[in-house]
């Protein structure tokens, strides 16, 4: 998309990043995820330097078998070497992003990581210029789509066409794995229209349960919420809000499933416990629990077994860390 016909808080983003791609900024994300350790797995510093995230979109069950993994906004170019380091094939992961500088830094650092790790080859990574919003990727192409602290930056209709084309990209069943910051409250409308907080990725943080919404509407029929943390402050002496506004770093999973008839599934870690007399409980709605074993529950599927108001059945609340297993 031509700078002329992006909007002016987008051209603000690309202007920091521009800056952060010639001169490395260590503080300009607070990661709350450690960085993957794996064997064999070196990663070069001005990478390390580069982190710009809030969390991490790596998950290695996601990655089982030869998968096409797409990354939004290449950063130094860690997560693409961490993807890389799964699926090992030429092309088998994408990275588009539209600030050329940034990817002329993070090509020159995968050349640096093909040289201090004898698996990778620099060609099982291939960047694309292009936006977020108008993906260089064929359509039910890529089996894991992912995002670090990106999509936090766009506004309204704008976040709503990004997500669209992660979903079109996406494979039946593939996986959009995002980590981006969410608050407790709504930001005040005149912080969420400085482009400059908005590019830092502290004003464009939306409520969870409304990020969720823009999922579900998108189409996503399944979602887990894998991590909730602790991420920065909105303080009334920097910002001059009435009072502190907490942001958090979520890891979401938002997969290209049907959606069901009754609504989407979305996990946010809370369990079903039967305790009763028999050795099973059948809801006869397909979610059979053995008793004293916890079973993980969508909210959907917790909702309406705590409408059955029985005493032989504990529900526990979210704890917005959840890893498969579940009742769906």
């Amino acid at each position: 998309m031509p700078p002329s016909e992006r909007p002016h808080y987008l051209e603000t983003t690309h202007d920091v990043y521009r800056a952060a791609a010639n001169r490395p900024d260590v503080g300009l994300c607070c990661t709350t995820t450690p960085v993957w350790r794996l064997p064999g797995l070196s990663i070069p510093q001005p990478m390390l330097d580069m982190n710009y995230g809030c969390g991490t979109t790596l998950h290695p069950r996601d990655l089982a078998g030869e998968q096409s993994v797409l990354y939004v906004g290449v950063g130094g170019g860690m997560e693409l070497l961490q993807f890389a380091y799964f699926t090992r094939r030429p092309r088998s992961v994408i990275g588009v992003d539209v600030v050329e500088e940034m990817i002329a830094v993070c090509r020159r650092n995968l050349v640096e990581a093909e040289a201090s790790n004898d698996w990778f080859q620099a060609d099982f990574v291939e960047i694309r210029s292009g936006d977020a919003r108008q993906l260089p990727v064929e359509t039910e192409s890529i089996d894991i789509a992912a995002q670090n602290c990106l999509f936090n930056i766009f506004e309204g209709e704008d976040l709503d066409q990004a997500l669209r084309e992660v979903h079109r990209v996406l494979r039946p069943h593939g996986r959009f794995v995002l980590s981006d910051p969410v608050c407790d409250r709504e930001i005040p409308a005149e912080l969420r229209q400085d482009p400059t907080l908005r590019a830092l990725c502290l004003s464009g943080a939306l409520p969870v349960a409304t990020y969720l919404d823009r999922l579900t509407r998108t189409g996503f029929g399944t979602i887990e919420v894998r991590a909730r943390r602790p991420y920065r402050i909105l303080s009334p002496r920097e910002h001059g809000v009435e009072q502190p506004i907490l942001i958090e770093s979520v890891e979401i999973c938002a997969i290209k499933d049907p959606v069901p008839a009754d609504g989407p599934c979305v996990f946010t870690g809370k369990c079903a416990i039967y305790f009763g007399a028999d050795d099973i409980f059948d809801d006869d709605r397909g979610h059979v629990m053995i008793r004293n074993t916890p079973l993980a529950v969508c909210d959907k599927t917790a909702a309406a077994l705590g409408a059955l108001d029985r005493d032989d059945l504990h529900l526990t609340a979210s704890t917005w860390h959840y890893d498969g297993g579940g009742c769906c």
